[in-house]
């Protein structure tokens, strides 16, 4: 037993060791500084609080200056990171798929009018049923899942929206590329199950189904409740005269009248939400129009059929009343397994925010006051490659448990607990950057001079709708009871 884990030790020791040596050749000017920036996010006592900060843990060798100016100045090779974050060991399903998760997260910057594309981003529980739009920078992020109830995932890329961007065309090349990569790095081979992507009800699935369908990829996303969906058209009677029609009865998410019977139903007793109920009607799609993000496509528009799944279950685990999930998958023909192994994926799709709010809260994501995005994607992808190697370091590190915490096995540590031991493993791993060079800080401005060029401030960016706006329709108060949405 004592043989297999020094084997499991020495494995894990290459995998850490390698993508170190990986990431240290991907960092092209300031290496060594961005290098051991990294380090000190890992081997920090407690979460990040502010950059300069970090200048003052032990394996951080240089100043407050050169940390700043390695950020500022620094260069990497994004395109050879990816290509390391996609060869790493990557979590799999019981079936052996990849489950990739995508999402958008936001780094809020309401105050820095001297950093520039800044867009309006959605933030939710800053007020009683209030979305208040703030300026930030936007980042779609891409992870692999873990098939259990874990706080783990494996983050592969990561991409700041700019001003006037198209989320969905953004998200679908972000996942070409990395189906790419992932192909390359022998992830993914020829007879192995379709890589499943699940996303939330931001997404437009059967826009990213139909932007991806040349790749070996299923998309699973959350409907909102006031869709209204088509079946397809019944068989046309011999003699009848006139154009064919290309739509079917419509299926409107609050009917109930309009679902009849379903294709699937299946009943499943959980421990957090008591007696789950999945039903599913095989091969319905939207009605899609030329408009919003169809607006570019000529000709006739597709019909994209999917599976969708209606998931009821008893009660929350907070004790809030629950509301049924509409699901829509693109594949067809679902059997009773597969509607039952799509609505626990999806349940997976949470785990992301465990990510979201460790590089949040711990390893200080967004506690720099960085001011160009150049600046901010360089920060990032430190903050990715950390996370990797916390991930790589996971079956290495001891417990070191705080008096009022729990014991937990190793298989069960969370990020932040393997954090703590990091940095008694920095020492056994690869360290590839050199020490700092001895050097005096520059002059600086002379006292009393006043600063000649002022940073220029930028605008946030706002999107804007197509079309003139009458007084009269800026006085318009939106309807608390909409109507359903019958074209996507």
């Amino acid at each position: 037993m004592s043989l297999l884990q020094d084997g499991v030790r020495r494995d894990a020791f290459a995998e850490l060791s390698g993508f170190r040596g990986e990431f240290y050749d991907c960092l092209i000017r300031r290496g060594d500084a961005l290098f051991e920036l990294a380090d000190a996010v890992l081997c920090a006592d407690g979460p990040v609080r502010s950059l300069v900060e970090l200048s003052l843990v032990g394996e951080h060798r240089r100043g407050h200056g050169g940390l700043y100016d390695a950020l500022a100045c620094g260069r990497l090779d994004t395109d050879g990171l990816r290509r390391a974050l996609a060869a790493v060991p990557l979590p799999r399903a019981v079936d052996g798929r990849l489950v990739l998760a995508v999402d958008i997260t936001c780094w809020l910057r309401p105050d820095a009018h001297t950093s520039s594309e800044r867009i309006l981003c959605h933030t939710y529980g800053r007020g009683k049923d209030q979305h208040i739009p703030v300026p930030g920078w936007p980042y779609s992020v891409i992870t692999a899942l873990e098939p259990g109830r874990s706080s783990w995932t494996a983050p592969l890329d990561a991409v700041r929206l700019t001003p006037g961007d198209d989320a969905a065309q953004v998200t679908a090349r972000q996942l070409r590329d990395l189906v790419e990569r992932l192909i390359s790095a022998g992830q993914w081979q020829a007879g192995d199950p379709d890589l499943l992507v699940v996303a939330d009800a931001g997404y437009d699935a059967p826009r990213l189904a139909f932007l991806l369908k040349d790749l070996p990829v299923q998309i699973l996303a959350r409907m909102r409740s006031d869709r209204v969906l088509r079946r397809n058209c019944p068989p046309r009677l011999p003699g009848t005269m006139g154009r064919p029609p290309r739509h079917g009865a419509e299926f409107v998410f609050g009917q109930p009248d309009t679902w009849g019977t379903p294709d699937t139903e299946t009943v499943t007793d959980t421990r957090l939400y008591g007696t789950a109920t999945a039903r599913s009607w095989d091969r319905l799609h939207p009605k899609l129009t030329h408009r919003s993000s169809w607006t570019a496509e000529t000709g006739t528009l597709p019909v994209i059929e999917g599976t969708v799944i209606r998931l009821e279950v008893d009660h929350l685990p907070s004790g809030a009343v629950p509301k049924p999930v509409w699901l829509w998958w693109s594949g067809t023909d679902a059997t009773a397994a597969d509607v039952d192994r799509l609505w626990q994926t999806f349940l997976r799709r949470f785990d992301i925010e465990h990510t979201f709010r460790l590089f949040k809260q711990t390893l200080g994501w967004t506690c720099p006051k960085i001011r160009t995005p150049e600046a901010a994607d360089r920060w990032t992808w430190l903050i990715l490659a950390a996370y990797t190697q916390l991930r790589l370091a996971r079956p290495l590190a001891a417990d070191l448990r705080h008096p009022w915490e729990k014991p937990a096995p190793p298989e069960r540590l969370t990020p932040a607990r393997v954090r703590r031991g990091f940095r008694h493993l920095r020492p056994h791993a690869v360290c590839p950057a050199g020490a700092p060079k001895p050097n005096l800080p520059g002059p600086g401005r002379p006292p009393g001079r006043k600063n000649t060029h002022p940073t220029p401030r930028h605008d946030v960016h706002t999107a804007r709708k197509t079309g003139t706006t009458t007084p009269a329709a800026k006085k318009t108060k939106k309807s608390s009871n909409p109507r359903p949405r019958r074209t996507g």
